[in-house]
């Protein structure tokens, strides 16, 4: 995993115990990193919430990690599974027509990603692109609700 390039912000490291982590000295930029990372929060989220730009959190975030004091959950490469995605097609199918599929994989493409491995930390990001598609306020607004609540409900 590399750091200490690319984008980062998507990124989610929780700390990892061990008996010997009173015996490293951290800065105060560290120690606020340090104790931010619990294993749910994304490094932008933690960028945001501590007023570090991304470039200093990187840092620390590199300097934790070689120093074996953080790991990076699993949870932030996990995928969305085929049941989110069949209801987003069915969703966005209601809203606009047979269309769905095909705005479904653009709209992934146009984010990096492919259908078959969409990262869960883009899922709200996906609905919302997906979103402006929909030309009809009352279709914009059931499709957004249903896709918000099926986020809640897979914990993305």
């Amino acid at each position: 995993m590399d750091i200490s390039s690319g984008d980062i912000s998507g990124m989610i490291f929780r700390r990892v115990v061990r008996e010997d982590t009173a015996e490293y000295s951290f800065d105060a930029q560290m120690l606020r990193v340090f104790m931010e990372l619990d294993g749910k929060k994304s490094l932008a989220v933690i960028s945001k919430k501590t007023g570090l730009k991304m470039s200093s959190l990187r840092e620390a975030v590199s300097k934790l990690f070689k120093l074996k004091l953080i790991e990076q959950t699993a949870e932030a490469n996990s995928a969305v599974d085929a049941d989110f995605m069949d209801t987003l097609k069915r969703e966005l199918s209601l809203a606009i027509g047979p269309l769905a599929q095909i705005l479904i994989e653009d709209a992934v493409n146009d984010l990096g990603q492919s259908v078959a491995c969409f990262p869960r930390r883009q899922a709200p990001e996906l609905v919302e692109s997906l979103s402006r598609e929909i030309q009809r306020e009352e279709k914009k607004a059931v499709f957004k609700q249903n896709m918000v609540r099926k986020i809640k409900e897979k914990g993305y």
